[in-house]
């Protein structure tokens, strides 16, 4: 009967020692789930912010290009040719 009450001991303590490690791995996750949220959180907040800054380059280099620039002439002349072609659509629709 000694015997039995060891083992059933021994399996309580087991027991006690597996919930005990479940409830760290359980925490650790809680934990995890909770950086990854502040991760992507901050992953779009860059991405937002790479967004804005890569807007405002382009309308750096369209100014640029507009006050006619060596560097940016084709570019220039691009886009005055679809500016131009903006005003005449605008125009056509105006006239109707």
């Amino acid at each position: 009967m000694s015997d039995l009450i060891e083992i059933v001991d021994s399996l309580e303590n087991r027991i006690s020692k597996l919930l005990h490690k479940y409830e760290l791995v359980k925490q650790q996750n809680a934990n995890l789930k909770d950086k990854i949220k502040e991760l992507e959180s901050n992953s779009d907040l860059q991405a937002d912010q790479l967004k804005h800054w890569e807007e405002k380059f382009s309308a750096l280099k369209n100014a640029n290009a507009m006050l006619g620039s060596d560097e940016h002439k084709r570019e220039t002349k691009l886009k005055i040719n679809a500016l131009i072609r903006e005003i005449d659509m605008c125009i056509a629709q105006l006239s109707e």
